[in-house]
């Protein structure tokens, strides 16, 4: 058997041995997963890159400690969950230091007006409000889903514990719920926003 088409507790019992192959087959198989989680609590790329990489980390001190090998999705989602958290809560208790007098005299000709920021800052709130009314489990699925690599449904229904058959009806079932609730407000998308939406 392929070490892709090895199962998840003899990927990390090799891996634990020293298997270079089996740990980047699990790095493969579950990297798109660990990104998903990461953009889905807005961190920058680097921020999200570093709590990929943290996460893979906890994953090397706990290779010989994980229990229960099929749950590794959840304890990976979990783990991302963590870091992200704590980078967001780093960033918070940052204080801004001086700013530099010459950087404010900089203009970027190329930069959309500030009318076209502040519309669109003003339609994105207005999408998470709407998002955010969702189902708690509508929010999880879709913010897995969302990924720029959208993870495979196998590594979907282990991370939130669905079943395989049921992924793809509930999130058209939440999809249509956000429509609504995007309907019901009161802003219109651009162009680029309902062909993203298809």
């Amino acid at each position: 058997m392929s070490k892709t088409g090895s199962s998840v507790a003899d990927l990390l019992a090799r891996a634990d041995a020293g298997d270079q192959d089996a740990w980047n087959a699990l790095v493969d198989r579950y990297t798109n997963l660990l990104w998903s989680v990461a953009r889905a609590h807005r961190l920058s790329d680097a921020n999200a890159g570093d709590v990929v990489q943290t996460t893979w980390l906890r994953l090397v001190e706990n290779l010989g400690r994980i229990q229960d090998p099929e749950r590794l999705p959840g304890w990976l989602v979990t783990t991302t969950r963590r870091e992200c958290l704590r980078i967001l809560s780093r960033a918070g208790r940052e204080v801004l230091g001086g700013t530099d007098d010459a950087a404010l005299d900089v203009v970027d000709e190329r930069a959309p007006g500030l009318d076209t920021r502040l519309l669109t800052q003003e339609r994105d709130a207005a999408l998470w409000r709407c998002f955010e009314a969702l189902s708690e489990r509508c929010q999880r699925l879709l913010r897995v889903l969302m990924a720029a690599e959208a993870p495979a449904y196998a590594e979907v229904s282990a991370a939130l514990g669905m079943p395989i058959g049921s992924i793809g009806p509930t999130r058209m079932r939440c999809l249509d719920r956000l429509r609504q609730l995007t309907a019901g407000a009161d802003f219109a998308f651009g162009p680029e926003i309902e062909g993203s939406a298809r």
